[in-house]
């Protein structure tokens, strides 16, 4: 019987050739994660990138909303973008359950990647899963060998800024 994880522990990995999954339970409940999660401002708050500078929009209800993030690929160092726009779409939304979204740029084609969370209650909290998928990408940005945009190391630093943002840090427990 496997031992039960401690409450903001990080979890290895699942990783396919288009695919970065990675895990963290948090001490907040389902819903207070998804609160953030559905807020643009949220977004912003727990990237680990440095990419994101500030959103723009309503919280998110439903598949099909959106709103406008204020990117600066810089932090990246890779690609010399600027300052540019996207628009989120959220692809899935299942209330504390599921939040999935891809991003249209000003780049053509569309890239078609998608990157989302997935919450579970768990003893203690929740069990959330960041993933990041490239599997569905446009054959033009496939053949530019450019993913993952993202790293799995940036995914897990999120998590920890998710953390640390919806639960405060309350140290080890003490006997």
């Amino acid at each position: 019987m496997a031992e039960p994880q401690a409450p903001d522990s990080t979890t290895p990995s699942s990783a396919t050739p288009e695919r970065i999954e990675v895990s963290r339970t948090v001490r907040a409940d389902p819903a207070t994660v998804f609160a953030l999660l559905t807020d643009p401002q949220g977004h912003v708050a727990i990237d680990s990138s440095g990419m994101l500078m500030g959103a723009d929009g309503e919280r998110v209800t439903a598949a099909g909303d959106t709103f406008v993030v204020h990117m600066d690929r810089e932090a990246l160092g890779d690609v010399p973008l600027g300052e540019y726009d996207v628009t989120v779409t959220i692809r899935d939304l299942e209330p504390d359950r599921l939040i999935s979204w891809t991003i249209l740029g000003k780049v053509r084609p569309q890239i078609g990647h998608v990157y989302g969370y997935r919450l579970a209650p768990v003893d203690g909290g929740t069990e959330v899963v960041s993933f990041y998928d490239w599997t569905d990408i446009h054959p033009d940005w496939r053949a530019r060998d450019i993913f993952p945009v993202i790293s799995e190391a940036a995914l897990k630093a999120t998590l920890g800024i998710l953390a640390r943002t919806v639960a405060p840090y309350r140290g080890a427990d003490r006997s």
